[in-house]
């Protein structure tokens, strides 16, 4: 260590840094001297952000930083969260391990609370996490593009569940997460339930756009294990309808299992065309349809034509 530059040495305190965890990055200078010496100007930093964590902590019901850095499931609702917490939760994405399903419902935050906590995560933030629930919580369409960035950089890599609900996402922010939703073949739940998003956004997520001179990639669509699909509330039309019904009747989503479709705009006609091309899919439907194929070129065999009486 005594052969690093301070720079060097500065710069491997930080890597160590843990807000919910300094120890570490302490007991790491007090080694040598140099050590000491190198990072003395970057302890008060370490020690200040140590402090606004743990009040952090303390405000969303943990006991402790140490009971947020092991927890696996938190529910954070009404904790009356600032801008400048959610911009701290951001952070804190890189330092929670274990973290595997998070519920966020602060219907009184700023527009930009969730902007700031996505711009928070980088790549491989919240690494085991796999469910993802904003409820109720303003992200609109910059947080929605912010979170894309995110999810772009590699952040929440075994994201199997995303249900953003009431978030005020339009069709904008449903654009911006559509080319990163799709290079996710892991999801199996998507909900956008009560959004002010519509049929472009939803065309964004369904219908990739097509490549000039190669065939669309194997995750160029949502094709591999989405299995729930909520559009609830939503302003998709009649023409939107279309958009679903079309990819299912076309062999995309093999194996999706529900669609919702309550509380839109279009016409009790346009759904039913939905749950058609997604029962066509059944497997015991398309059995039943090659048996009747079958039975009806078996039974004009059958037929003596009249020329032959």
């Amino acid at each position: 260590m005594s052969k690093l530059s301070g720079d060097e040495q500065g710069i491997l305190f930080l890597q160590l840094c843990n807000v919910l965890d300094p120890d570490i990055a302490v007991a790491w200078t007090s080694v040598s001297n140099e050590l000491r010496t190198a990072t003395q100007a970057l302890l008060p930093q370490l020690k200040t952000d140590h402090e606004l964590a743990t009040a952090l902590c303390l405000k969303l019901g943990h006991r402790s930083c140490k009971a947020l850095r092991e927890a696996e499931q938190v529910f954070w609702y009404l904790k009356g969260l600032t801008t400048d917490d959610f911009a701290l939760l951001g952070t804190l994405g890189s330092v929670l391990p274990a973290l595997k399903w998070l519920y966020l419902c602060e219907p009184a935050a700023g527009p930009n609370g969730m902007q700031q906590l996505a711009e928070g995560l980088g790549a491989g933030a919240l690494p085991a996490l796999v469910s993802l629930w904003i409820s109720d919580t303003h992200m609109g369409d910059a947080g929605a593009s912010a979170l894309a960035a995110a999810l772009g950089q590699g952040a929440l890599p075994r994201l199997k569940d995303l249900s953003l609900y009431s978030a005020a996402i339009g069709d904008a922010g449903l654009v911006a997460l559509a080319p990163v939703l799709r290079r996710r073949p892991a999801l199996e739940h998507l909900s956008f339930f009560g959004n002010p998003l519509g049929d472009e956004g939803l065309a964004a997520l369904l219908v990739p756009p097509p490549l000039a001179a190669a065939p669309p990639p194997p995750t160029g669509r949502l094709t591999n294990k989405l299995k729930v699909l909520n559009l609830g509330y939503t302003q998709v039309t009649n023409a939107g309808c279309a958009t679903p019904a079309a990819a299912l009747s076309s062999g995309a989503l093999p194996a999706l299992e529900h669609l919702y479709l309550k509380g839109i705009p279009a016409s009790a006609a346009a759904k039913a065309a939905v749950d058609e091309a997604r029962a066509m899919r059944d497997p015991f439907i398309q059995g039943l349809i090659m048996i009747l194929s079958f039975c009806s070129r078996l039974a004009g065999k059958w037929i003596i034509p009249v020329s032959h009486l």
